[in-house]
């Protein structure tokens, strides 16, 4: 039989309060984690490398991918200094590559990474999960950001909400909501204020999706030579939510948008993280579909659910809950797998992490990244691991 998915669990660095010992606990084999230390931009040392991956290794874990080395502002703009931060990008795929660091997740997000309105969003069980709430957003947006023309990208039925829910807030809670949305890039502390927002926004007013794609192509022609030289799988993570938001676009959302990423610059090393989760939010996306189309590009998986609202809101379920079929898209990555085992390809046991966990439990004693708890990640991963044994044992079955 194929082997399973090898399974992984996200791990901020030493100021983590899940720690590897934790994580060992859990089953988990590989570590997903990244220098998030060094600012963007800049290049990760063979030493700084060296010492993350001793780290882990001691632990007797398996550093099995890099999310995310982040992708400067001046290459996503297109600006003056973006062939110096490619380069340095390049430089920190040589040196990940010398270290036997095989895969890297990034995002192309404009600004902000995955983006919510409250992080403590109460589920009748007494856990809390992440929520993205479309009122809450336009209410941000409208009223405390003061966008131009921001009611615009607004239904008048969401633009009335938005202006009930911003005249029930009190001072606190209006800061709460501000510091939740401009939260700045996973594994820091960073949150944007509205003035630094603001003039990110001006650095984007002449940077339509049309532009951003020409800028993601461009970085994608410039690097994956040098991944593939390095036998470094690049997986782009799509966005989150997968629309645009607060003005700024968002270009990695749908099928198509995916299939434009690998065919920008065809190649095995040009792939892609798929995040059920984050397309899920999007209920035109047939996400099984997307794997039977898509399977072949994917080197990484993020596997968790959201619970949709009609109005485009949604949160984040349990694992094997919510819209997404589960079923379905855990059985077509086992048909994927399949797949390359007939061929011989060597990456069959495809790196999976369940992704943003409940808060359940003594989850609540420690002060952990959004989503990112232990028991609650640790829940979704058991889910997991016994929805992948049980179709794996049926396709036995079936075949027997």
């Amino acid at each position: 039989m194929i082997p399973n998915l090898e399974q992984t669990f996200r791990w901020f660095g030493p100021s983590d309060p899940v720690t590897l010992r934790a994580i060992t606990q859990t089953g988990a084999k590989g570590i997903v984690t990244a220098l998030h230390h060094i600012p963007c931009g800049e290049v990760w040392s063979n030493e700084e490398i060296k010492n993350r991956l001793s780290t882990v290794e001691e632990a007797g874990l398996r550093w099995s991918v890099v999310e995310s080395v982040n992708i400067h502002e001046e290459i996503k703009t297109g600006g003056p200094n973006r062939d110096k931060y490619i380069e340095n990008y390049i430089a920190t795929l040589k040196n990940l590559g010398n270290a036997g660091i095989k895969t890297v997740c990034y995002n192309f997000m404009p600004v902000l990474d995955w983006t919510r309105t409250d992080l403590h969003y109460s589920l009748p069980n007494g856990a809390t999960a992440l929520r993205f709430d479309l009122t809450a957003l336009a209410a941000f947006d409208i009223y405390l950001l003061e966008r131009e023309n921001a009611a615009a990208d607004y239904s008048e039925t969401v633009q009335k909400a938005a202006k009930t829910y911003i005249n029930d807030l009190n001072s606190d809670q209006k800061k709460n909501l501000t510091d939740t949305i401009l939260a700045g890039l996973p594994g820091t502390d960073e949150v944007f204020t509205i003035i630094q927002f603001r003039e990110h926004l001006k650095k984007y007013s002449d940077t339509d999706a049309g532009k951003l794609k020409n800028n993601l192509a461009y970085f994608l022609q410039s690097i994956i030579p040098y991944a593939q030289e390095a036998g470094i799988r690049m997986c782009i993570h799509p966005d989150d939510p997968p629309f645009p938001i607060l003005g700024l676009p968002r270009i990695v959302c749908t099928e198509n948008d995916l299939k434009f990423v690998v065919d920008a610059c065809p190649s095995p090393y040009n792939g892609i993280t798929f995040c059920t989760g984050s397309l899920g939010a999007n209920p035109k996306n047939d996400l099984p579909k997307m794997v039977e189309t898509l399977g072949k590009h994917i080197h990484f998986l993020h596997l968790r659910n959201v619970q949709r609202e009609p109005n485009g809101s949604f949160y984040e379920a349990e694992h094997l809950a919510g819209s997404n079929d589960m079923y379905a898209i855990m059985r077509n990555i086992i048909n994927e797998q399949l797949m390359r085992a007939h061929v011989s390809r060597e990456d069959i046991a495809i790196p999976m992490r369940p992704d943003h966990g409940h808060m359940l439990l003594d989850d609540f004693r420690y002060n952990t990244y959004p989503g990112y708890s232990a028991i609650g990640r640790l829940k979704g991963l058991a889910e997991l691991r016994g929805l992948e044994m049980g179709i794996k044992r049926s396709i036995l079955n079936e075949q027997s």
